[in-house]
């Protein structure tokens, strides 16, 4: 009796539903287009239906990742958020900096003399705009962003001043981390805390800049140590930072074809993964030791390597200034002329003789203190950016730097082809950072208001020849040209004490000297021989230097005579050379 009860009810039901989907007779019927809204109404509310459906579910799927995830993995997820961020800040940047300077230039100064007082504040003030912005945004993203802001410091004769001052900022002092993270890193890498390995450590970084921070510590005999920590997302972060920088540079190609920097981040991509690992920094400090050690008043920070990883460096403590930090130089009792003539020396001897340079030279990474001797002492940090520099090319180097001092044009052209640079003229400039004039040997260390102005301009209406000298030279040149340059700003800012062309020719001459010295064969492992061929190399270059100056100056002082008693008479550009 049930189950037929049940099958009278399904029927009814059956039959219900028919009459639902069909109307009564009588009644009247629905018109096409009812049917068709119906059915659009249906559609938008199963989109809507979908969209939020999405718009929570996705989130509150993520979220649940998220949280069930172990720390590493989450930190990834941040990265790709964060990585989008810092894609749409370096945008805004860019787009506000080019915005303010099309409406400086082309409202609020527009009509006024370039060297009116109304020009030159409003251009300032859109300078230092700029640069602000450019400091935050590099502060905010972080790591190679703090990197590429670091190396325009040290093209202070060509950015405004503006610049110079505010990214200054950039080269000791930019992040720091909160505690948890170092200690997440350190359980990482070495499965114990800081205060596990150290007697003492100082959470409280006394450096930060762009790859990590430096703490304070000591080890349990009681040595006082450096420790370089690297933030903690670095190295996760690092492609995703690259391809945003490779995005921006190809907008920029776009919208300005001349402007293609992207193959030098092409090129330097590698070197600067290298940066990343920490362990490869304490290799490259100790051969620099190594390289360096006949140098009494260079010091490199002993590694200790127990307490190293390749996110983690732990070396040898020691105190000084700033190279920069002239107050302090000079209240030490130290000459600025020795310091920065040990500066230069140092350099030099790695470009030309070594071969193995120190690609980051800036202040932050070059302290000054009182050794021994009582004397200007340097300490050379942060080991992690190194280019070699082939044999080949040290003695096409050293032969260019010579014969740029001598003024040996047909010589100048001869080594600029061997480093495969046709437009030599432009290159030895390049190199040199500043304008050459052949009628004249001596070249002042500070550029006069013409000189910059000289520069400037070249880099703005020569900037096609000027990267096409960049790509034919050999790919190494590109970050000497940052050492080079890196240390005549410093020079610059000790006040220029020291003639650094000629100091770094000197050391150009006996490099190329040893090295001629130790390719002939047994004869090498005499050093007398060495030292002989060494000096006698110095000599004929200091010979040479000399004789030139004294024949330009008979020269000058003859041609002034004959004009004086009226046997012959001198045009402008005659006058110019004689003055």
């Amino acid at each position: 009796m049930t189950g037929e009860t049940n099958r009278v009810l399904r029927l009814c039901l059956h039959h219900m539903a028919l009459l639902r989907r069909r109307p009564l007779p009588g009644s009247p019927l629905r018109p096409a287009g009812s049917f068709s809204s119906l059915r659009e109404d249906k559609r938008r509310g199963l989109l809507w239906k979908t969209l939020v459906g999405l718009s929570v579910g996705v989130p509150v799927a993520v979220g649940v990742k998220y949280a069930v995830s172990e720390p590493r993995k989450r930190r990834k997820m941040r990265i790709v958020i964060e990585g989008f961020g810092r894609l749409c800040r370096s945008l805004s940047v860019g787009i506000f900096i080019s915005v303010d300077y099309w409406w400086t230039t082309n409202v609020a100064v527009r009509g006024l003399d370039e060297s009116s007082p109304s020009y030159l504040a409003e251009m300032s003030a859109c300078h230092q705009r700029a640069a602000e912005c450019m400091v935050e945004g590099a502060i905010r993203n972080g790591g190679i962003y703090i990197k590429l802001g670091q190396g325009l410091c040290s093209f202070n004769h060509l950015l405004p001043p503006e610049y110079i001052r505010t990214l200054q900022i950039l080269e000791d002092k930019a992040l720091n981390r909160r505690y948890k993270e170092v200690d997440a890193l350190f359980r990482e890498d070495f499965n114990k805390t800081p205060e596990q390995l150290f007697k003492t450590f100082d959470h409280e970084p006394i450096a930060a800049a762009s790859l990590a921070q430096v703490h304070k510590a000591e080890l349990f005999d009681g040595t006082p140590v450096a420790v370089k920590v690297q933030y903690i997302d670095l190295r996760d972060r690092f492609d995703g930072d690259i391809r945003t920088l490779e995005i921006l540079l190809d907008i920029v190609k776009f919208m300005h074809p001349s402007f293609g920097f992207r193959w030098v981040l092409k090129d330097l991509k590698g070197t600067l993964a290298q940066e990343l690992d920490f362990e490869n920094e304490a290799k490259n400090s100790e051969r620099c030791a190594e390289e360096l050690k006949h140098f009494s008043f260079v010091t490199v920070p002993k590694v200790f390597w127990e307490l190293t990883s390749k996110r983690v460096l732990t070396a040898e403590f020691c105190n000084g200034c700033k190279i920069n930090n002239v107050e302090e130089i000079k209240r030490q009792g130290l000459s600025l002329k020795d310091t920065a003539d040990k500066l230069i020396r140092t350099f030099a001897e790695q470009i030309f003789y070594t071969g193995f340079i120190h690609a980051d030279p800036h202040p932050g990474n070059v302290l000054v203190r009182r050794g021994p001797d009582n004397k200007a002492e340097l300490v050379l940090l942060d080991h992690g950016l190194y280019e070699y520099l082939s044999q080949c090319d040290r003695v096409a180097l050293c032969k260019l730097w010579r014969s740029i001092v001598l003024r040996d044009e047909a010589a100048m052209e001869k080594y600029s082809n061997a480093l495969g640079v046709k437009e030599y003229f432009l290159f030895c400039e390049m190199l040199l950072q500043r304008p050459i004039n052949m009628r004249q040997l001596g070249l002042s260390n500070i550029l006069s208001r013409e000189e910059t102005a000289y520069m400037r301009e070249m880099a703005s209406h020569r900037f096609d020849s000027i990267m096409q000298v960049l790509k034919s030279m050999p790919r190494p040149m590109l970050l000497v040209f940052r050492n080079i340059n890196t240390v005549r700003s410093i020079n610059i800012t000790l006040g220029a004490p020291v003639d650094r062309y000629f100091v770094m020719a000197k050391s150009a001459v006996r490099g190329w000297g040893r090295i001629q010295a130790e390719r002939t064969g047994m004869l090498p492992r005499f050093w007398v021989f060495r030292w002989v061929r060494t000096t006698w190399e110095s000599l004929k270059f200091e010979l040479a230097l000399r004789w030139e100056m004294a024949s330009m100056s008979v020269t000058r002082s003859f041609l002034s005579l004959l004009s004086y008693v009226g046997l012959i008479s001198l045009d402008a550009e005659m006058y110019e050379y004689l003055r």
